[in-house]
């Protein structure tokens, strides 16, 4: 039995269903415009699930919606939801799904698995970590990500295609 607050990297010790708490969930994403201009924003979850086996083995999801998307600018969300970046109409959701993954060291977790945003699928490598608190498992994860591998290329100036997601994901039994 894990203690609270406690980084597993043993994941048999979790074994079961798990589902995503979208309310206690957080994504955050953080880049540069024209170089200079830092800017923070987020991201609601709106679902997801896991399951581990008795060997540790996992799977599961984390749905984002991407009409969400807020940076505090008004103007600049209702852009990022057009076709020059999330086009959000055809596209409304983003999703990582987790195939796989194993401990690695500094009690972390690398978690494999591929992110799927503005239609286009792309494998993805995420190293996380795993913490349990009264029956909960929060999964914290920071990434990352060049936009332009899921087609998203525009950019004022060519500047801002790097992006650094932080993802806390709080999961309880299910």
């Amino acid at each position: 039995m894990t203690t609270p607050n406690s980084s597993v990297t043993d994941l048999s010790t979790l074994v079961g269903s798990w589902t995503l708490d979208p309310g206690t969930t957080s994504v955050e994403f953080h880049t540069k415009a024209m170089w200079v201009l830092n800017v923070k924003g987020t991201v609601k979850a709106v679902g997801g699930s896991g399951t581990v086996d008795a060997e540790g083995a996992f799977s599961g999801s984390l749905v984002l919606d991407a009409a969400s998307i807020d940076t505090g600018k008004k103007k600049r969300d209702e852009h990022l939801r057009t076709a020059d970046f999330l086009e959000v109409v055809k596209y409304p959701t983003v999703t990582f799904t987790a195939t796989g993954g194993h401990p690695v060291a500094d009690g972390k977790v690398e978690v494999i698995g591929s992110l799927t945003v503005h239609g286009r699928t792309q494998p993805l490598t995420v190293p996380a970590r795993v913490s349990v608190t009264n029956g909960t498992a929060t999964v914290i994860a920071e990434v990352d990500v060049d936009r332009s591998e899921w087609g998203i290329t525009w950019s004022k100036l060519g500047a801002g295609l790097k992006n650094h997601v932080v993802v806390s994901a709080r999961f309880s039994r299910g």
